[in-house]
């Protein structure tokens, strides 16, 4: 890339340079504008200063434009499309540079020029660019509407050119054919750009139109007003510069500049639904109200009869068939977005009003609140007392919502017994817990159906939104997950969303952590209690989290557990404890005879690939069977089905340890414990903590390692912190220990150099 075109790129893609271009612009236009209506300085200098003024705006636009167009934010058919825009700008940049030489430098007169050639290229150009801007894909039903829309539209320009513009031009005498056909290019070229304006406003993708398409529009009517002003003047006498058609123009030159710099701060995500109402709408009525009102005035000479009061009667005629319209649209919006049995909105209208509350920015001390209604024990009113009385209990809920709710406020069904409720300009975060008190107060009340008096309550959910990048789907999420907080703490109460009950998003987050290894196995060795001699080490997972730090498995494990990702997290701290070990295997000679122990969940043990997965895992890393021990919980020996014994029994015979941690805490069954092919038993750290002052502790780690002896098991004692614990559990005859008081978990680098230190004095 030229080193020029790199400054210019990094110049105009740095935001304080970009706004200071905005308001240098914006200055200057506010200068032109008083100079020319302050008449300062004679018609000459006006003329000088208003066609000094376009070129400044035309090069801010241009560059803006660029920005645009080569910005990886935005989506790659908005690019494309500005592009094409841009280069109609440099058309315009080009067009005001030349008719500035030509006015001031060379003083060539003559028509067309330079300049208007440029002018007019400016409008096909722009015409493509308006029709590339990425819209919502349509079906074909839709796209013929959105067609006979912007042909009205069109149509009714066409009237107004007709008459102001190519109808005089076709009989204007005293020029040639090349100068008469360019005079018409102009106006259609406009015709063209009213084509072009009105499909995109029409084909809205948003809740509202875009404020950068908005500007466009804005711009290209003023350029049409000013274009038309220029061709009436040029046909009655020629145009010169420093004229009020100046007015018009510049001010369009601003827009565009704004236009696109708002487009580059536009954030890039994905569009939400569009709404069918929208003012936008009213424009092939507009235009044709326009038409008649135009054909109306030039045909007041004519008489009443007859050409007079047909032409009143069409109009009037044509109006009528359009109110009608709109009153059965109207009929048909209402019916389409309203919910059938309580009369609250439906689906489509509160998807419709999430995405627009979406897309308006967040501003203090008003908040939005979106709130999630389930109402408590309606299914067994349903099914009790039949359909009729769940319908009566729904459309009492929805008056106590009209009741309870401002007038502004939306309250709508989404299905079943689940209603929305939308909330705005709220003064605090906590006012929408006042809304969502009030309304449980309210739906407390007994509903009388018949003879009966049903009882009802409701659980909610609520989220206050304070992510403006949050699309209306994703609060609804998140409302849905505030709910089910609130149903899982007992119900009849509401709950407000934090990241913290997102359980679906720290999922993701966790099974991410896996895929990008992020999480890291310590290790916690195991020591022979009379000796301190290294016997083993156990894996103890850490997730290396990139903002909060490094996290112990209590952050997590629940949560993993929760969602079954403790599975694919399980199977990879197995590999990399398997894989770590078998390095100490291979690289220090007399470490074979170190066990590694590795923790399995229940639900890990309830998997019917367990055996081949472990089996995976111990070939690709090479560590042997018989050197390896796997941990399971009291809860899978309480009560274990036929499978998983199988499973264990398949490990056993692989020659792998089975050991129950956390021994004596549950409520396990002797019979089955013999059973099981369990050959370790570890004593739970709760009792090995008071083993030395709580004669109950100590009985219960006595019991256990005579357990273990009477079944031939080993016995492990865990979270061993003081030496008189380690001499206690001596005396027991437990022979086997880890804890705080020999070794903490050790991160890998410091495992393996514990390991080398101890061989190495082995040897």
């Amino acid at each position: 890339m030229p080193p020029n075109r790199v400054v210019m790129l990094t110049w105009i893609r740095t935001g304080p340079a970009a706004a200071a271009g905005v308001l240098a612009c914006a200055v200057l236009l506010v200068v032109q504008q008083a100079w020319f209506l302050g008449g300062w300085g004679g018609p000459e200098v006006s003329t000088l200063v208003t066609d000094a003024t376009y070129i400044p705006l035309a090069v801010v636009f241009t560059v803006l434009a660029v920005r645009v167009a080569w910005s990886k934010r935005q989506e790659p058919r908005t690019r494309r499309a500005w592009r094409v825009i841009t280069v109609a700008f440099a058309c315009q940049l080009a067009a005001h540079c030349s008719w500035f030489i030509q006015s001031h430098v060379t003083h060539v007169s003559g028509y067309p020029t330079t300049a208007d050639y440029c002018f007019l290229l400016f409008s096909p150009l722009m015409f493509a660019g308006l029709l590339m801007l990425p819209g919502q894909y349509r079906r074909r039903r839709d796209r013929q509407r959105l067609a006979l829309d912007a042909l009205i539209v069109g149509a009714g320009g066409f009237i107004a050119i007709w008459y102001l513009l190519l109808g005089p031009i076709l009989v204007a005498p005293g020029m040639t054919l090349w100068e008469r056909s360019f005079t018409a290019a102009l106006p259609i070229g406009d015709l063209l750009l009213v084509l072009a304006m009105s499909t995109a406003l029409l084909r809205r993708h948003q809740p509202e139109v875009p404020a950068p398409v908005r500007l466009l529009a804005g711009s290209i009517a003023l350029t049409v007003a000013a274009d038309v002003s220029y061709s009436w003047i040029q046909l009655h006498g020629g145009f010169s510069g420093g004229s009020w058609p100046d007015l018009l123009w510049l001010a369009g030159c601003f827009l565009l500049v704004v236009a696109a710099d708002r487009q580059y701060r536009r954030p890039r995500r994905p569009a939400p639904r569009r709404r069918d109402r929208n003012a936008v709408f009213i424009l092939p009525y507009a235009a044709s109200v326009a038409a008649y009102l135009l054909l109306a005035e030039q045909s007041s000479h004519l008489p009443l009869d007859p050409y007079g009061g047909m032409i009143l009667g069409a109009a009037v005629l044509t109006l009528l068939v359009m109110a009608r319209q709109m009153h059965t649209l109207r009929d048909n919006r209402e019916m389409a977005v309203t919910d059938g049995l309580t009369g609250l909105a439906n689906r489509t209208l509160v998807s419709e009003r999430l995405d627009q509350v979406a897309g308006q920015p967040i501003r203090p001390g008003r908040h939005t609140a979106i709130m999630l209604v389930d109402l408590d024990r309606f299914k067994p009113i349903n099914d009790t007392f039949g359909h009729e009385a769940g319908d009566a209990v729904l459309v009492a809920a929805a008056d106590v919502m009209r009741a309870v709710l401002r007038g502004g406020d939306l309250a709508g069904r989404l299905g079943g017994d689940e209603f929305t409720v939308i909330v705005q300009d709220l003064p605090s975060p906590q006012t929408a817990g006042v809304v969502a008190d009030r309304l449980l107060e309210q739906l407390r009340t007994p509903v009388i159906f018949g003879e009966h008096v049903l009882m009802v309550g409701a659980s909610i959910g609520v989220v206050v939104r304070d992510d403006p990048y949050a699309s209306g789907e994703t609060l609804l999420q998140q409302a849905d997950t505030a709910l089910y907080a609130a149903k899982r703490a007992g119900r009849g109460r509401f709950e407000y969303y934090s990241d913290v009950l997102d359980t679906k998003a720290r999922e993701t987050e966790l099974r991410h952590a896996v895929a990008n290894d992020e999480l890291v196995v310590y290790f916690q060795p195991a020591v022979a209690l009379t000796t301190g001699v290294l016997r083993g080490a156990e894996a103890l997972v850490r997730w290396n989290h990139p903002t909060r730090g490094l996290l112990g498995p209590g952050a997590f494990i629940d949560l993993a557990e929760e969602t079954g990702a403790v599975v694919p997290l399980g199977t990879w701290v197995l590999r990399a404890a398997c894989r770590e070990a078998s390095a100490w295997r291979a690289a220090i000679p007399g470490a074979g005879a170190l066990r590694m122990s590795v923790n399995l969940s229940p639900k890990q043990v309830a998997q019917a690939d367990l055996v081949q997965t472990v089996e995976d895992i111990l070939a690709e890393t090479g560590f042997p069977a018989d050197r390896l021990t796997l941990e399971i919980t009291e809860s899978v020996i309480l009560q274990p089905d036929p499978p998983t014994i199988s499973r264990l029994q398949a490990l056993r015979d692989l020659g792998i340890e089975l050991a129950v941690d956390d021994f004596g805490t549950g409520f396990s069954a002797l019979s089955y414990l013999r059973s099981l092919p369990v050959t370790v038993l570890k004593i739970d750290r709760s009792f090995v903590t008071g083993i030395a002052d709580d004669a109950e502790a100590r009985s219960v780690c006595e019991a256990v390692v005579h357990l273990g002896g009477a079944f031939k098991m080993s016995v492990v004692a865990e979270g061993i912190e003081t030496a008189a614990q380690a001499a206690a559990l001596i005396d027991m005859g437990c022979t086997v220990g880890q804890g705080f008081y020999f070794y903490r978990p050790l991160p890998p680098a410091e495992a393996t150099a514990l390991v080398h230190r101890q061989f190495s004095m082995v040897r």
